[in-house]
């Protein structure tokens, strides 16, 4: 079997980051900014899970776990919150949130 170097997993996990933080920062539509954010929420638990394996303890997927529920949370308040945004302006554009402020 193949032992893969925690290396390569923290610098796959650093690559996943920055494209979500680039996604997030450059994108307008919000559906394409909830993925980024959970790229990155994934590239995080990608850490978390490989510290937790080099350090030989359950503490890092314990805690991935944890981020995997808030996650989902997230997830669902984020696209009740597009679906609710898609019907009132028909789009689901990050620049409409801003319009509608009182």
């Amino acid at each position: 079997m193949l032992a893969v170097p925690a290396g390569w997993y923290l610098l796959l996990a650093a690559a996943l980051f920055t494209v979500g933080l680039v996604g997030v920062l450059v994108r307008r539509n919000i559906i394409v900014m909830l993925m980024c954010v959970e790229l990155m929420l994934n590239s995080v638990n990608l850490t978390l899970v490989t510290f937790s394996r080099v350090h030989g303890t359950l503490d890092g997927q314990v805690l991935t776990f944890f981020v995997m529920v808030v996650a989902a949370a997230e997830v669902t308040v984020g696209l009740a919150l597009v679906v609710n945004l898609f019907r009132l302006r028909a789009s689901t554009d990050a620049d409409d949130v801003d319009a509608l402020r009182a």
